[in-house]
């Protein structure tokens, strides 16, 4: 487990190197949810997504000796595009192992800041399989997306970020997949301020944590349990065992949003605030928009965590 003091210490380590993103506060979308709605832009972080607060604080720890050895992921977008910028500011070699069927244009956009990429498998799991592989063969440095300490509390400095600059908030509504994130914010927020309300949000076609915790331990969705949200930054099978025990720890409530709804929001919040958030970034708001978090009355952040999406994809979805 890993404590408040970590994540200061982290807030510390990368302060002068990401942005501060800025806490927007939108009418609309309040009135449409019947509560106080905040967005906490990460859409507009370095790399354009929130990844790149665990990846340089990961990073900037790592031994001389680590440093010369390099570092190695599996990642389809926003962490190994994190992983490889923050390698090249530390002036670390990085080896992104990404899917096979990867689109040219999150390839390139990782390459662009540096990064190697290897190409292996489909899915999540084989990803990091054979990034542990190359652990062995190469003897690289594995950072995880999700499942290491260093990463959770580089994503909590989200959280200690919130809170400084609206300390009223009641409730602070994040995205979860494999949880690095959610687990992050919700050590740095309720150890600082035990009152707010810290709330998961999963995909229905893939609520792996929920299913966790109804079975006690970082569990994976197999089968028709789990299918392919149109969140592509919430696909894991499976939580982290480190975000698992931190969310059973400190986290309120999980609820899920439908894939209608993660459209719907990302639209929204392209109309009514012109902003870009990807569809894993919408689902916080997605989840604000109906029961149980509408119609509360209450002071509420949502964690805009990414705004990387293709242009081709977004034309799809916009219609």
């Amino acid at each position: 487990m890993i404590g408040l003091s970590e994540v200061v210490a982290a807030a510390r380590r990368i302060g002068t190197h990401i942005h501060r993103t800025p806490l927007v506060y939108s009418r609309s979308l309040s009135l449409l949810s019947g509560n106080e709605i905040y967005l906490k832009c990460e859409n507009l972080q370095k790399t354009g997504s929130f990844k790149i607060r665990g990846a340089l604080n990961a990073v900037l720890q790592l031994t001389t000796a680590e440093q010369h050895r390099g570092v190695v992921t599996g990642s389809s977008g926003n962490h190994g595009q994190a992983l490889a910028y923050a390698a090249r500011q530390a002036k670390v070699r990085a080896v992104v192992v990404m899917p096979e069927n990867v689109s040219a244009a999150k390839r390139g956009a990782c390459q662009s800041y540096g990064g190697e990429t290897v190409l292996y498998g489909l899915t999540a799991e084989a990803r990091l399989a054979h990034a542990e592989h190359l652990v062995q063969s190469e003897g690289l440095v594995l950072v995880h997306p999700y499942d290491d300490a260093r990463v959770i509390a580089g994503q909590g400095t989200l959280g200690l970020e919130v809170l400084a600059e609206y300390p009223e908030v009641n409730y602070l509504v994040a995205p979860v997949g494999g949880g690095g994130l959610l687990s992050g914010v919700a050590l740095a927020t309720k150890e600082s301020s035990p009152k707010v309300q810290v709330i998961g949000v999963e995909p229905l076609v893939s609520p792996r944590l929920s299913y966790s915790w109804q079975e006690g331990q970082a569990s994976e969705l197999l089968g028709e349990a789990w299918q392919p949200s149109v969140a592509d930054g919430l696909r894991s099978r499976r939580p982290g065992k480190l975000p698992y025990a931190l969310t059973k720890r400190y986290v309120d409530k999980l609820v899920t949003v439908g894939e209608g709804e993660i459209v719907a929001a990302m639209k929204l919040i392209l109309e009514r605030t012109k902003l870009l958030a990807e569809p894993s970034g919408a689902v916080a708001v997605a989840a604000v928009l109906q029961p149980p978090l509408q119609g509360l009355g209450k002071k509420m952040v949502c964690v805009v965590s990414g705004g990387n999406i293709e242009l081709a994809a977004l034309a799809r979805l916009l219609g």
